[in-house]
């Protein structure tokens, strides 16, 4: 099996941040490198995961569907809180 090439890439993280990724590295008993590669590989699936699924249901959108759905709304004011800001319009 031939080992994938490697970047080094200079990390910069706030203290906190980083003392967490330490921490739970060595709780999984692995390096902190180890971890945060483990980390960012997982982030980049999710989101590859998530773009996949959103371009398959956009493909098999129809125009008018959102409005449809929204026609059954019913016509009520917001929600104490949900009210959208006075400069919302700009």
């Amino acid at each position: 099996m031939s080992e994938a090439r490697r970047y080094k890439y200079p990390l910069q993280l706030p203290m906190s941040l980083k003392a967490t990724a330490a921490r739970l590295a060595r709780e999984d008993g692995v390096s902190l490198n180890q971890w945060i590669t483990a980390a960012v590989a997982q982030k980049i699936g999710a989101v590859e995961t998530a773009d996949a699924l959103l371009k398959r249901r956009a493909a098999t959108a129809r125009s008018g569907d959102l409005t449809r759905y929204l026609d059954r709304a019913p016509d009520m004011p917001p929600v104490p809180g949900d009210e959208m800001p006075d400069d919302a319009s700009s």
